[in-house]
């Protein structure tokens, strides 16, 4: 299993090299770039104001942040978290961007170019002079976007999960010539009118397990039979 991790910050403006700061990082694990469920989410004092047209984007204020811990508080969880995995973020060089700023802050190392992901890039290669923000994305793919009223950090990691598994054909990872342990049986996924999926168990019978072994013992060092 691969894994990685997608993440999304807030911060207090566009330019880091300005002073502007990181107030709210989120990350999801993803295994073959599946998401598992497993977070990591903080809400940082940026140690300077928020502006109110940042604050009307994401909708954290400066009171908000009173209390909490500020970057170097939460940098060794954050990067105990993501290892030593790819880092999938929309418009990624911006995350990037500010996150390496306050790595300098607290003398750490930024994180490598080499790890980048960039959803953006991904998509407007696939759709190209089209809208390909999040939003954009997430009608085209018939996600649910009606909890999105600002740019909560975690949310939009939510989001773009399922933003990157369409980009990527993730779902198919999904579908497995693997037998189950139990039931000798492959997932499939079927949609329904509404377009939601369930998976469905398809069992070979005997006759057809027979004849696959057949068809197998005809070839010259199957896959199927690898360790």
């Amino acid at each position: 299993m691969i894994r990685s991790i997608l993440f999304d910050t807030e911060t207090t403006g566009l330019d880091p090299l300005k002073g502007d700061r990181v107030i709210e990082i989120a990350a999801l694990e993803l295994l073959n770039d599946l998401p598992t469920g497993v977070h990591f989410h903080r809400l940082i004092d940026p140690e300077r104001d928020v502006p109110e047209d940042s604050t009307r984007i994401h909708g954290i204020s400066r009171s908000d942040l009173i209390g909490k811990p500020k970057f170097a508080a939460i940098v060794d969880d954050f990067l105990a978290f993501i290892g030593d995995c790819k880092l999938v973020a929309h418009n990624a060089p911006f995350d990037f961007g500010f996150v390496n700023a306050e790595m300098a802050r607290v003398n750490l190392p930024s994180l490598g170019a080499a790890r980048m992901v960039d959803t953006l890039a991904l998509a407007k290669i696939r759709f190209p002079g089209m809208p390909n923000s999040l939003d954009a994305l997430c009608r085209r793919f018939g996600i649910d976007l009606s909890q999105r009223t600002t740019h909560n950090a975690l949310l939009d990691c939510r989001l773009l999960a399922e933003v990157y598994i369409e980009l990527t054909g993730g779902r198919q990872r999904g579908l497995t010539l693997a037998e189950n342990g139990e039931k000798n049986a492959a997932p499939l996924v079927s949609y329904s009118a509404s377009g939601a999926h369930e998976p469905i168990a398809v069992v070979p019978s005997p006759e057809e397990l027979e004849r696959h072994t057949a068809f197998l013992a005809r070839l010259k060092e199957p896959l199927w039979l690898a360790e």
